[in-house]
C-alpha cells in the first residue's frame, strides 16, 4: 500500500485533482498497488505543540492518519506552493511523525497555479526528512498552471508532465521495493537514543 498525501488545506483544491489523476496513472502503472488517500482538508489535524497535552497522542484525528502512513510502503506527496512556501497543514503533519515514514521513499509532486512549484521541493527537502527520516527520491514533480474547479485546465496540465509522472512512479515502486531490506535491518536495532532526532 501506498500513502498519497493531499497538501492542500482547501476542500475542491487543485491538489485534489492532480492527486485523482496520479491515482489513475498508479492504478495503470502497478495495477496491485492500493492508495490511500490523506487529504489534510477533510483530516483537520490540531496544531501540534510541544506539551503532552499538545502532542501525537492527544488528537484522535492523528491516530488513522499515522497508522495510514505506518502501513504505507511509500508516500506520495501532493502539495500546492502557496507564497512560495508548503502549507500549515503539511509543515504541521510533519511535525506529529515520529517514524511511521522512516526509511520509505517519498516522491514530491508541487503544484502550482502559475509557473512556480519549485519552492516546496526545496522546503520539504530542507526541512522534513531530519527526524521522520523519510527518503525523498531524487526525482520529483512539478505541475504548473493547475486550477482550483478547472478539471479541463488541470488535465491539460498534467498531460505535459505525464511522462515524467509515470517516470517517477515507476521509481518510487523500485525504491520502495530496495528500501524494504533496510527497514527490516532497522526493526529491532532501532535508532540509539543518542541519535533519535537526527543530527
Amino acid at each position: 500500500m501506498w500513502a498519497l498525501m493531499i497538501g492542500s488545506q482547501r476542500a475542491g483544491s487543485a491538489s485534489s485533482l492532480v492527486a485523482q489523476q496520479l491515482t489513475r496513472r498508479l492504478q495503470t502503472i502497478a495495477p496491485a498497488v492500493r492508495v490511500d488517500a490523506i487529504d489534510l482538508a477533510a483530516a483537520r489535524l490540531p496544531f501540534w505543540g510541544e506539551s503532552s497535552e499538545e502532542g501525537a497522542g492527544s488528537s484522535p484525528a492523528w491516530a488513522p492518519i499515522s497508522r495510514t502512513l505506518a502501513a504505507a510502503e511509500a508516500l506520495v506527496a501532493v502539495v500546492p506552493e502557496w507564497h512560495g512556501m508548503v502549507p500549515a497543514a503539511v509543515k504541521n503533519l510533519f511535525l506529529y511523525l515520529s517514524d511511521e515514514l522512516a526509511h520509505k521513499p517519498g516522491l514530491i509532486v508541487a503544484v502550482s497555479a502559475t509557473h512556480g512549484g519549485a519552492y516546496p521541493v526545496a522546503e520539504l527537502r530542507l526541512s522534513s526528512y531530519k527526524n521522520s527520516r523519510i527518503c525523498w527520491i531524487p526525482e520529483h514533480v512539478i505541475v504548473r498552471g493547475c486550477k482550483a474547479g478547472d478539471i479541463a485546465t488541470t488535465q491539460r496540465a498534467l498531460a505535459e508532465v505525464d511522462e515524467r509522472i509515470d517516470h517517477a512512479l515507476r521509481l518510487l515502486g523500485l525504491y520502495a521495493h530496495a528500501l524494504r531490506g533496510v527497514r527490516q535491518g532497522v526493526i529491532g536495532a532501532g535508532h540509539p537514543r543518542s541519535v533519535a532526532f537526527g543530527m
